[in-house]
């Protein structure tokens, strides 16, 4: 018996200050992911972007680029359940904070990100093509 592959469509922001990226800790969470969430039924992935980062880093979306599509394991999901991320590169309307479903925001470079003991297979996608853009340490 096969069972239908389960994708889950996310829009994430990658936002890089001081040549580290930001990641957010969902309270009750132990990894750090990217900013941003699923996308809603009749919602773009841009609509999503907005929508995400002003519920969880309380500011909002100026200048954004699409920086790809990211696929792979979803993690924290039952195997076969993959992630389509569309990740925008932008600058926010003020310094990001926690809202109240995140618990911590921390800045990265691709090897502190690495050295943690849980890492999202989608976020380490995307600091690689950060780095390799040298956009990023």
């Amino acid at each position: 018996m096969t069972h239908a592959v389960v994708t889950i469509r996310t829009a994430a922001i990658a936002h890089v200050r001081d040549r580290r990226m930001l990641q957010a800790r969902s309270v009750g969470k132990d990894v750090f992911y990217m900013a941003g969430g699923k996308i809603d039924p009749g919602e773009t992935a841009v609509q999503a972007l907005h929508r995400e980062v002003r519920e969880e880093l309380g500011v909002g979306v100026a200048a954004y680029s699409e920086l790809g599509v990211f696929e792979c394991q979803a993690y924290g999901h039952a195997p076969g359940t993959a992630l389509h991320m569309t990740c925008f590169t932008a600058d926010l309307t003020g310094d990001p904070s926690p809202t109240s479903e995140i618990a911590e925001l921390r800045y990265f470079t691709l090897g502190e990100y690495a050295a943690m003991p849980h890492v999202a297979p989608g976020s380490m996608m995307v600091f690689r093509r950060l780095r390799e853009l040298d956009l990023i340490d």
